[in-house]
């Protein structure tokens, strides 16, 4: 009886699946090609790693890789020297150099997530990172984590809505 059960059962979706159609969707606008959906933005002067992109614009949304309190300009990549509050100020200047090849700002920023090599920082972080948001900052989510590239102190990454037209 179990095994025809299972027959009937198979047989049943079987039907509906012979059953269906297909047609192409009409409430949304046709697929684009990979190369306008994704779109690789690269400042000048910002090393390019060949891992990963400096941030991608797809559609509305440009997705910022980690940025590193790094030297702008400077290969190999060099932090820049005197602890977390310097390696933060760099670091959100390389987010604005990234927003700036975007045709984006910080006003555009949705969400940051902050990686500490140490959550001793947090209070530190915070009192650059808000020099940059003095009012109604992106969400954001803040955690410690070993091992962050190049021995640094701080990473951040974001997400910013593209502006229209870009």
């Amino acid at each position: 009886m179990r095994r025809r059960v299972r027959g009937l059962v198979t047989l049943g979706v079987l039907w509906m699946v012979v059953g269906c159609t297909i047609e192409q969707r009409t409430d949304r606008e046709p697929q684009t090609s990979q190369s306008t959906r994704r779109q690789v933005i690269q400042p000048e002067g910002v090393a390019r790693l060949p891992v990963f992109s400096s941030a991608i614009r797809s559609g509305d949304l440009i997705f910022l890789s980690g940025q590193l309190g790094a030297l702008p300009g400077v290969t190999p990549p060099q932090l820049v020297e005197g602890g977390v509050e310097p390696e933060t100020r760099q670091t959100m200047e390389n987010i604005i150099t990234v927003l700036d090849a975007a045709g984006a700002t910080l006003d555009d920023l949705i969400k940051c997530t902050v990686f500490l090599a140490d959550i001793a920082d947090y209070a530190a972080v915070n009192t650059v990172y808000q020099e940059y948001f003095p009012n109604d900052p992106p969400a954001r989510s803040a955690l410690a984590g070993s091992g962050l590239a190049l021995g640094a102190l701080v990473e951040i990454e974001c997400i910013a809505a593209a502006p229209s037209g870009g």
